[in-house]
């Protein structure tokens, strides 16, 4: 069952990229003592992730600051190297953090797992987002379908905050 109001994060281990190279991550020093908007996407660099989803989230840092939330996150079923050059390319890099989740570990746990095979894309993450505080969901929105944005986008998100 998916992850829902009210539940704890499980453990995981993300990658981000550094100037060292990858460094994992995990949810505690991502979500530990912290609000987060987090949303999840399919890939990086597809149509929907890059045009629709990632900018309801990068025009709306400071909507979501003035609202109480310490950090606001990205994360796909991607690798470092991957999300680095992605949030190079939409300007998002500084201003939110880019968790690659390159073997769906946080995608399997919190149940959010997209088989994208059929497409050629192997197992993704759905589509979604979430308010989190200090570890416990504190809101969800859940894609329908991964080529749609509409009840995940950074507007939604914010006015539930």
């Amino acid at each position: 069952m998916p992850i829902k109001v009210g539940d704890k994060l499980p453990n995981a281990t993300f990658r981000v990229m550094t100037s060292e190279g990858p460094k994992p991550k995990t949810t505690d020093e991502v979500f530990k003592g912290k609000k987060v908007a987090l949303f999840a996407v399919p890939g990086a660099f597809t149509p929907t992730c890059t045009n629709l989803h990632m900018p309801s989230f990068l025009n709306n840092i400071d909507a979501f600051k003035k609202k109480g939330v310490d950090t606001v996150a990205v994360t796909a079923v991607n690798d470092a190297f991957v999300m680095k050059k992605w949030a190079e390319a939409t300007g998002g890099d500084g201003k939110i953090d880019f968790l690659a989740d390159g073997s769906a570990e946080f995608a399997k746990g919190v149940d959010m797992v997209l088989d994208a095979s059929a497409g050629g894309l192997g197992i993704r993450s759905k589509r979604y987002s979430m308010l989190v505080d200090d570890g416990v969901v504190k809101q969800v929105n859940i894609e329908e379908a991964p080529g749609k944005c509409d009840v995940s986008g950074g507007q939604a998100l914010l006015g539930q905050i």
